[in-house]
């Protein structure tokens, strides 16, 4: 599996070289001494490595961490150099993952060793699965020079065109609602660390790893997500009907005025704005950190449960997608979930109707939206509650093979009490 992900690291290396733009391997490399795009997300990843360490060690990891960010922040002050984007901290926490990754190799063996190269690897992976997205949006540009935002925002009109209605209202909130969401929608990788982290709770204790957590389906979903792009190329609302699409753009339409309904087209668009709509990625990773919030106390539950809303009002809010985006990521996570869990279990029956039925369901979204837009946006009244009871039965389907799988799972045996002992008089 190292093998493999490095093969791919060079690969999106190679293909951004093409496009005459660094790598997600080079964008990495340059965190050790330049400013991080994302410190908070750098911290994350640190905090994902430390659940195999002992207090003590995630107590001293984290003040080395806190001292070479104060090192670097004086150094640069002391030279005067101007950081015109990215964080002024985030370098000690990747200092602190290379480092724990040297004495892995160096001072532990057999089991320790793999465990504590396993955190490793875990960190590094959200911090490599940013720079790989952010090199397949780069791709997805310059690769897909048409796109079909026509067509789905004519299937729109079935939902009642919920990022304009969606839009408007956000506005209306004023600044302090456009700063919650747009927090939430940036630091979307920061909550789904925090739900890891529970998941992931006693990994020190055990020494051993947990079979599925929430880590795992992050990353496949950002695995598949991309390539569904590259099929389904759509750049969004707000730069297809709106002013940030320039002169590409339909109209500027978004958010006060929704596209009148005629035949749709394929349109030429710029080669810098990312391809990254159908599915609704962001949706998805949503779905999934409130999936795996619902085993947790009640303050983790409702903190999922927040992301997700808050979520869905960022993507349809600030124009970045479509209704139809976002039921189609609500789909595509379920069936990634299910098809994790049940690789770890075993196939049976049920897991294979789930993911077979969650796949299919996904597809004639897909379908639909392509070749039938114009039947969807004449019969709203028809195709509107089709695509939400598709959506539901998904959700329906996942919510009754889980718990049947979770009522199947072996419990563990209550602890034998002692038999009362008869005491001399």
């Amino acid at each position: 599996m190292g093998v493999v992900a490095l093969g791919f690291f060079i690969a999106l290396e190679i293909a951004a070289r093409h496009y005459g733009q660094p790598g997600p391997i080079t964008n990495q490399a340059k965190e050790v001494i330049f400013a991080p795009k994302s410190g908070p997300l750098l911290y994350a990843s640190m905090a994902l490595m430390m659940v195999v360490l002992t207090w003590r060690q995630r107590w001293i990891a984290a003040a080395v961490a806190i001292g070479i960010d104060v090192v670097f922040v004086l150094v640069r002050w002391a030279f005067d150099i101007k950081m015109s984007h990215g964080h002024f901290f985030g370098n000690g926490a990747l200092w602190v993952i290379l480092g724990y990754a040297v004495i892995a190799v160096t001072r532990r063996t057999g089991r320790e060793r793999i465990l504590l190269l396993k955190g490793v690897g875990l960190g590094l992976l959200l911090v490599a699965g940013r720079k790989t997205g952010d090199t397949w949006l780069l791709i997805t540009s310059k690769t897909r020079p048409a796109v079909l935002d026509q067509y789905v925002a004519t299937a729109d009109h079935a939902l009642g065109d919920p990022s304009w209605l969606i839009g408007r209202i956000v506005r209306a909130s004023g600044p302090i609602g456009e700063h919650v969401l747009d927090y939430v929608y940036i630091q979307l990788a920061v909550a789904a660390s925090v739900v890891a982290l529970y998941q992931l709770r006693n990994v020190a204790a055990e020494r051993r790893f947990p079979r599925h957590h929430l880590v795992r389906t992050f990353l496949m979903i950002g695995l598949l997500g991309p390539g569904i792009y590259m099929i389904f190329p759509v750049v969004g609302p707000i730069f297809a009907y709106g002013a940030d699409g320039g002169h590409w753009a339909v109209a500027d339409l978004w958010p006060n005025t929704a596209p009148t309904l005629a035949a749709p087209h394929q349109m030429p668009f710029d080669e810098i704005t990312p391809r990254n709509c159908m599915p609704s990625l962001h949706t998805a990773w949503a779905t999934a950190i409130f999936i795996h919030s619902r085993k947790g106390p009640r303050l983790l539950r409702f903190a999922g449960a927040f992301w997700l809303i808050a979520t869905l009002g960022a993507t349809l809010g600030f124009g970045y997608h479509y209704g139809t985006d976002i039921i189609a990521g609500v789909v595509f996570t379920l069936t990634i979930e299910a098809g994790l869990r049940a690789l770890d279990r075993g196939w049976d029956r049920s897991g294979i109707q789930m993911v077979a039925y969650g796949a299919t369901v996904f597809v004639a979204f897909l379908v639909s939206y392509r070749y039938l837009p114009m039947e969807m946006a004449e019969h709203p009244w028809v195709f509107g509650p089709l695509l939400i009871l598709a959506t539901a039965s998904v959700i329906h389907l996942y919510i009754r093979t889980t718990r049947l799988w979770d009522s199947e799972a072996p419990k563990a045996a209550p602890a034998r009490q002692p038999k009362p002992q008869p005491e001399l008089v």
